[in-house]
């Protein structure tokens, strides 16, 4: 599989979460979430855009704090000029973007980032409930 998200080549490190230790690195877990990502779990806002030609569109920040229980680190923001902020992650001072794809040619200037706090993503109960689903994809195809 080809690796096309931003930070890619630098997304090697191995999981702490042991629950997940059979994901190898960030990598591998791209080339299992993609196949995951569905319009169900897309930002209800972006559900109408949502394909499988762009599957990780409206999934960054779930993607993200997942991201963070697999590997650790730190998730970070970009303001999108909307009010909005698009999610990325930061492990051993490794910056990767797991969603990047969904922007196409734009590049986001990472250097604008912002702490972002899950008690404040998930406050919102269908995007607590999106995340569950995700993570609940990933356990089932883990366990296959």
């Amino acid at each position: 599989m080809q690796f096309n998200f931003y930070g890619a080549s630098g997304a090697t490190m191995r999981p702490v979460a042991k629950q997940f230790s059979f994901v190898e690195n960030p990598r591998h877990l791209y080339s299992l979430l993609v196949p995951l990502f569905s319009a169900e779990t897309c930002a209800p806002r972006m559900r109408q855009d949502w394909t499988k030609n762009n599957p990780t569109l409206g999934h960054c920040s779930i993607t993200a704090f997942l991201v963070k229980e697999i590997f650790g680190g730190e998730v970070y923001g970009v303001p999108l000029g909307d009010g909005n902020y698009h999610c990325f992650n930061v492990v051993d001072g490794v910056l990767f973007d797991l969603t990047s794809e969904q922007f196409g040619d734009r590049r986001l200037d990472y250097t604008l980032n912002y702490p972002q706090s899950e008690a404040v993503h998930f406050a919102k109960a269908e995007k607590k409930q999106r995340a569950a689903l995700l993570r609940t994809k990933l356990i089932d195809c883990l366990k296959k």
